[in-house]
């Protein structure tokens, strides 16, 4: 067996060039496992803490077995330490020695970053018609089209109408009115208790993300473009370094996926990008040299001038891969140009594992009419853009009909000898003449009047885009001749809001996926026990605490009593698992006002009368309505509570009756003996505390 000096294994550490953070090199010798690297986690001042460390360790004093202290050990001496090991040291130092050689060489390098920028810009490229669609989508919603389908000819007029808005932004306020709530359900009775605080703390997690406004931004991007994107990744940095869960919207012009899957989770790479100042990124990222050229994708339009020359582009690299156990695992980098931030492959403890233990990307879309062999979708402004298009242009030529009727021309003979700048200045009273005036010197020029059918035509287009929309009259309020009544009213409008129950759905079902991810990365990272504070079913104020160890592994009981395992065998594991039930919270005054007006009614039927108790839950059980769960079991528990206070009124009459009895002295026939209740004397005096022993008795 090789023996190697100190002074050899500090030359051999100094002269590798390895990529782990420093955490992780200690941990190798160590024997043990880093702490994780968060995402974007600087790994250059780690490295030149490890320098330091390592030039502090040489010139740290020596003390020998008898407690004398050597002469200093100086960086660039040549003294060597003849120190013998016993060979169980000499093999964990080999161990060690053999560990370094592993993990030092990077698994990503500048190869793979080349390779991953050569599909980043395939993916780019299968995603331009969806770039530009989305660009000129936004500007169909700030009303600038006319810069989209080509300007018209000088001095012709160019109306912008704001019917395409208002459907947009109505659909929008159906979307705010229904804000998606999660309820965590366990799947077996053993995890009931952690369902029901998952249920509690979930929306204090969306609320700490500020998710009321992350859900309107992407239900914006959802109605103007068809698609919305949420990103649902573990954020190191909050909470003081604790870390917390971060959900935040996405740009889907900076989101890229293989072309031609339908999910995002099918792509094997997905990439997302963001722009980042190079003075910040020098300053995050040490070892950053040269700053990578912004790379020109697609962009929205702006108003402000936005300068990119001082900025690079970030790239967020996810993959997946199959490990040993053929289980699918998601690993992540970070580069800029081609320089490795970060990669969950060069780090020991995700070689294997991955980055994220679910295993899917951290990114939910959200779609609204689904195109085939694409995660994305169109929305509300591409059905619309025609429509739209053609009121303006109708609009612009009733306008010019307008405009020219009412501003009156006139013909005027050479001859005439009337002044033309006096005539045309509507200032001027007077108007000179030189000569005779007559009759067909000056004539007015006749405009005709349009057609009704244009006029009638515009109106059909406009009613054309209120119904593709589903945005009728009804659904803003707005009523039709003959229809008076609320309740008419009332159902007209739950009739057109189909079209809006039907988008919620799909975002309920994005938000679902939301909450699964947020349990997973509960599952993973709450080690540490974290206090929340929540509303309780009586609307105080509650404060509870959580951390994920009800949600590991749990192992499986042996099959039989006894039972032996073998040395490499690993038992089976349990892993609680949870579904996610997404229910409304209803803001909108009419349905708060339905709502209370459904539970007047069924007070008023006296549904709620403990006498009625089985006729009023063969009625709720027909209904459907917000609180019917609550209902039924204030109805139980009414019927429950009234069978008690019979029960206690038949043991009450009874007592009375024989006391009564046995107080006047009433002989006791044969055939009106009953049996003694336990606990009454004979004698006519009874107290109170007997009364109540008795009633304790058979008969109670």
């Amino acid at each position: 067996m090789n023996k190697k000096t100190k002074r050899e294994r500090e030359e051999k550490a100094n002269q590798k060039k390895s990529f782990l953070p420093d955490a992780a090199a200690q941990s190798l010798k160590q024997t043990a496992y880093p702490e994780r690297m968060p995402e974007g986690q600087e790994t250059g001042k780690q490295v030149r803490r490890t320098e330091e460390k390592t030039v502090q360790t040489q010139t740290t004093p020596h003390t020998k077995p008898n407690g004398t202290e050597t002469v200093h050990k100086l960086e660039g001496q040549e003294q060597e330490e003849n120190e013998t090991m016993n060979p169980q040291q000499e093999e964990n130092l080999e161990t060690v020695d053999s560990l370094e050689e592993v993990f030092t060489e990077p698994v990503i390098g500048e190869t793979q970053v080349r390779q991953a920028q050569l599909l980043l810009e395939k993916y780019r490229q299968g995603k331009t018609n969806l770039d530009r669609r989305i660009v000129e989508n936004d500007q169909w919603w700030r009303l600038r089209h006319w810069d989209v389908v080509g300007r018209t000819a000088a001095g012709d007029l160019e109306p912008a109408s704001a019917w395409l808005f208002n459907s947009v932004a109505n659909k929008h306020g159906d979307a705010m009115d229904n804000a998606p709530e999660p309820v965590v359900l366990p799947r077996e009775s053993g995890d009931t208790q952690d369902a029901q605080t998952l249920s509690q703390i979930l929306p204090v997690i969306a609320e700490h993300n500020d998710f009321e406004g992350v859900y309107s931004d992407a239900m914006w991007d959802k109605c103007k473009s068809g698609t919305a994107a949420y990103c649902v990744t573990w954020d190191a940095e909050a909470e003081n370094g604790l870390g917390d869960i971060s959900i935040r919207r996405a740009s889907v012009l900076n989101l890229f996926w293989e072309p031609g899957v339908c999910s995002i989770q099918d792509s094997r790479n997905l990439f997302y990008t963001s722009m980042m100042e190079n003075e910040v990124l020098r300053r995050k990222y040490p070892e950053l040299e040269d700053a990578a050229p912004p790379v020109q994708g697609a962009r929205y339009v702006h108003d402000d001038q936005i300068d990119t020359r001082d900025k690079s582009m970030v790239v967020d690299w996810y993959y997946k891969q199959r490990d040993a156990m053929g289980r699918q695992v998601v690993h992540y980098c970070k580069f800029v140009g081609e320089t490795v931030l970060y990669a969950s492959e060069n780090d020991p403890l995700y070689r294997e594992s991955g980055y994220y233990a679910h295993g899917k990307y951290p990114f939910v879309i959200d779609r609204l009419y689904p195109i085939e062999d694409s995660p994305a979708g169109f929305g509300y402004i591409d059905i619309m853009q025609s429509p739209q298009l053609y009121i303006d242009k109708l609009d612009a030529v009733v306008l010019k009909n307008a405009m020219l009727a009412g501003r009156p021309r006139w013909f005027i003979r050479d001859s005439c000898a009337v002044n033309q700048e006096e005539f045309a200045d509507w200032s001027k009273d007077f108007v000179h003449v030189a000569g005779r005036l007559e009759d067909g010197d000056i004539k007015q020029i006749q405009v005709d009047t349009l057609p009704a059918y244009l006029v009638n035509h515009m109106h059909t287009k406009i009613n054309e885009l209120k119904e593709t929309s589903g945005n009728r009259d009804f659904a803003q309020g707005g009523t039709s001749a003959g229809v008076t009544a609320a309740a008419a009213i009332t159902a007209l409008q739950e009739a057109g809001n189909k079209l809006s129950r039907d988008m919620l759905k799909g975002s309920y079902r994005a938000y679902r996926k939301i909450m699964e991810l947020c349990i997973e990365l509960i599952r993973q990272f709450y080690s540490a026990e974290r206090e929340f504070r929540i509303t309780g079913q009586d609307g105080k104020m509650q404060f509870v605490q959580y951390s994920n160890a009800g949600l590991q592994d749990q192992p499986l009981p042996p099959a039989y009593p006894e039972q032996v395992y073998e040395p490499d065998y690993n038992p089976a594991v349990r892993r609680p698992i949870f579904d996610v039930i997404v229910k409304a919270q209803k803001s909108n005054p009419y349905s708060q006002f339905s709502q209370n007006e459904t539970a007047k009614e069924l007070y008023q039927l006296g549904v709620f009368q403990p006498q009625n108790a089985e006729q009023a839950l063969a009625l709720l059980g027909m209904m459907q309505f917000e609180g019917k769960r609550q209902a039924e079991e204030a109805v139980r528990q009414n019927a429950t509570m009234h069978d008690q206070l019979r029960q206690m009124q038949e043991v009450v009459h009874k007592m009375a009756a024989l006391l009564q009895r046995q107080g006047a002295g009433l002989p006791q026939s044969p055939e009106n003996l009953s049996p003694p209740m336990e606990g009454v004397p004979a004698s006519g005096q009874v107290s109170m505390e007997t009364i109540g022993t008795g009633m304790e008795g058979e008969a109670w």
